[in-house]
């Protein structure tokens, strides 16, 4: 595979981890979520990584063709989209963490 087609993975399963983690910690009546909170975060964590990964060598390819978002628009509205999940991934560490 070459690193220019990671961006359409990373944001593939950053949307699926993304339900993963969303429907993981929903909580019952008792207030048990369905995932371990350890598991929650160590999927949450990965999950951030692969999307910031993602971003990372969307915007650097983008570079390369100075930012001329008509060559590639799905390309860059994928990048758009890492970019997102990366910061709802952070967000979501943090409402998970328990302080």
């Amino acid at each position: 595979m070459k690193t220019i087609n990671f961006p359409y993975l990373a944001l593939a399963l950053g949307l699926f981890l993304l339900m993963v983690v969303s429907k993981g910690s929903e909580t019952d009546a008792a207030g048990i979520t369905a995932l371990p909170l350890l598991t929650l975060l160590i999927v949450n964590e990965c999950a951030f990584f692969l999307s910031a990964v993602g971003a990372f060598i969307g915007i650097k390819h983008l570079k390369t063709i100075n930012f001329n978002i008509k060559l590639e628009p799905l390309y860059s509205m994928t990048t758009v989209l890492c970019i997102l999940l990366t910061v709802q991934f952070t967000l979501l560490g943090i409402k998970l963490w328990p302080l």
